[in-house]
Order: C-alpha cells, then structure tokens, then sequence
C-alpha cells in the first residue's frame, strides 16, 4: 500500500540571528514575505535587504531616471516598517538583469560583508507554479542567490573579493530559504507580522497605483491575507509565509 505524501510544511530553523534578503526589484520581498521578516527582527534578529536592480523600468508613465530614485525611496520606507534599516542597491538594469560571473560576485561579496546564517530570496524557477511565467530578473536573481551562497566561502572564487575589498570568506551560510516557490518546505507564523507586511507594501504606492485599479489598501490586504490563508491548511490552520529552504 503507497503511504499518503505528508504535505505538512515544517517550521522555519530559528537558531540563527543574521539574514540577508536578496531579489532583483523594490517590492520584490513586500510580496513575498515582508510578514515573516517583521517577525524575525520583533524577535531581535537582524535583516538587511540587498537589491539587485532600483526597479527603474517598471513603471510605463514615468522614466527610469526619475522611477529609479522614487523606488528606491518607497523601498527603504517598506523596510522601515518591518523593522529592517539596511537596504543596499546593486544598480543591474532593471529588466535586463543577466545571470552570471558579475551578478554572482556581487551577491557573493554582500554575503561576506553582512556575514549571514540564512539567505532569503525569490522564485528561481521559469513559472510561477506552472501557471504564469516568471520574469527574467526573478530567474537570475534568484539562481545567482542560491551559487553565491556557496561562492562566499570559497576563497579561490572571486579572490579579488579579499584582494581589493578585504572580504574575507564567509562559510556560514545554513539555509537559503525562496519565498513564491511552489514546491515550499517550511512555513512561517505570519500571525504577528501580517498587518504590518500589508503596511509595508502599501509603501509602494506609486508602483501600486498603476498596477492595479482597485483602491491600495484593499489591494494589499487581500492579496497578502489571501496567501497567507491559503498556507493556513498545511501549517496547523495558522496563516503563514511558506518558503522552500535548501541547506547547506
């Protein structure tokens, strides 16, 4: 007799105090997982953002010059609200991010400053669950996440990183946790930081506004209650941020 599949998500590793979020766009983590970091540094643990790109492209009606700076403001005022102080820009091309050598050296030489025990980043996968494609930048971000990860303890990859910025390796990476993937593992309790990741995404107004025409607020709220709830059944009837985590 086959056994049935345990779809069960299992709790989040919680024996760690540094993480490095990593994604391609402002707003990128605000949908993604935004309720589980508010958590996280309720609890004294530290986050810091790095972004690849400033979002520049995303927005039709305005050019990258003046988005750029908009974004990158709407972002650190979203981080703000979950009680993250540190967001870095890596200024790739919004849109045209490449995977590669450069994308993962960055990535790497952030992992070395900020010295993480878990990297958080987004989907990776060509689909959004088989149904939507995903974007360029979310595919290269996020397997470029997942390398440099390993990258950054390596000295011989990327030596200049020691060379010319004195960033010594930096093995201690545990978990790379992927928030949108639709094979998750592991869940997070969003009980406690889902009003605020609602607050924290309506921060991105400008981009809001023009994607869609219901009002923000209402938006927000049901687009992220929704996946929170739809999580609920496989972790304990408890609304949550699931995330597939590698270990390493």
């Amino acid at each position: 007799m086959t056994e049935p599949l345990n779809d069960q998500l299992t709790p989040m590793p919680e024996d760690w105090r540094r993480a490095l979020a990593v994604v391609a766009h402002p707003d990128d983590l605000e949908y993604g997982c935004a309720a589980a970091i508010a958590g996280w540094t309720d609890g004294g643990r530290e986050v810091a953002y790095l972004l690849a790109s400033r979002g520049e492209a995303g927005i039709d009606t305005l050019d990258p010059a003046t988005c750029g700076p908009l974004r990158e403001r709407e972002q650190r005022a979203s981080a703000a609200v979950v009680g993250v102080s540190t967001v870095e820009f890596l200024d790739h091309k919004d849109g045209v991010i490449e995977y590669g050598i450069a994308l993962r050296r960055d990535i790497a030489a952030a992992i070395r400053r900020h010295r993480p025990e878990l990297v958080i980043t987004l989907n990776h996968r060509d689909t959004w669950g088989g149904v939507a494609w995903n974007t360029p930048d979310h595919v290269a971000v996020g397997r470029a996440t997942l390398d440099a990860a390993s990258d950054a303890g390596n000295r011989w990859i990327f030596p200049e990183l020691i060379e010319e910025d004195g960033l010594e390796p930096w093995n201690g990476v545990r978990w790379v946790a992927v928030a949108g993937s639709s094979s998750p593992t592991h869940a997070v309790d969003a009980t406690a930081g889902l009003e605020r990741s609602v607050l924290s995404l309506l921060e991105h107004r400008t981009y809001i506004e023009v994607l869609t025409q219901e009002d923000p607020e209402k938006y927000c709220r049901e687009f992220l209650t929704g996946n929170a709830q739809r999580t609920a059944p496989r972790f304990g009837g408890k609304p949550a941020v699931p995330f597939e985590v590698f270990s390493r």
